[in-house]
């Protein structure tokens, strides 16, 4: 008995007010043991619990699109992007403990645009972006981002300069308070951002 669960390919998609129909743009294959082994369960969205569908998870391989991957469930704790390609030791995404969620990321065609906040609830400094920041202290003088607005495109955040260290998904919305989401730690202080391409 093939021992891989998938499901549908195609499926309907609600982003931003509109139904996308999309087929085999999103496609990620997660696995019992690492380097591939064990049984698997493939996917083409979003999924909150792995658990519902394999014991544990630790490896997985991205066949196309782009998601966050997360150790524990309903998108919480750490977080790591990956995009196609393979992925065979859960650690070395610096997870905790192994693959719990996952969350897939729409493609955007067209313009990115956030604005930075040094301080919760958008105070203190601000600044807009449109593009990527590797070092947000060499290029606006802020030591931190604590809340932001995104408008458009999605975007990571990186705990450290140069897109090092842990990761923050963003899509369009407001964060009033980063350090609170998630189950992020607090002491976190996000220092470079970057865009999430439609290249992916």
């Amino acid at each position: 008995m093939d021992d891989t669960i998938s499901i549908a390919n195609t499926f309907t998609r609600s982003l931003f007010g509109m139904n996308l129909v999309a087929s085999f743009d999103f496609q990620i294959i997660f696995y019992e043991d690492r380097n591939f082994q064990g049984r698997s369960y493939e996917t083409s969205s979003d999924c909150p619990e792995l658990t519902s569908y394999l014991s544990r998870c630790n490896s997985c391989r991205v066949e196309s699109g782009c998601f966050m991957v997360y150790d524990r469930s309903n998108f919480q704790g750490n977080q790591y992007f990956v995009r196609r390609g393979e992925y065979g030791d859960y650690t070395r995404m610096g997870m905790s403990d192994c693959i719990r969620s996952c969350r897939s990321i729409p493609m955007h065609r067209g313009q990115f645009r956030m604005r930075i906040y040094e301080r919760e609830n958008f105070g203190g400094q601000m600044h807009e972006m449109m593009d990527d920041c590797e070092n947000m202290m060499d290029r606006y003088r802020m030591s931190d981002c604590q809340s932001c607005h995104v408008m458009d495109g999605h975007w990571l955040l990186y705990e450290q300069p140069h897109y090092r260290g842990k990761q923050m998904y963003l899509r369009p919305g407001e964060y009033r308070n980063l350090s609170s989401m998630g189950g992020t730690p607090g002491n976190i202080r996000w220092q470079s951002m970057r865009r999430i391409m439609d290249s992916c």
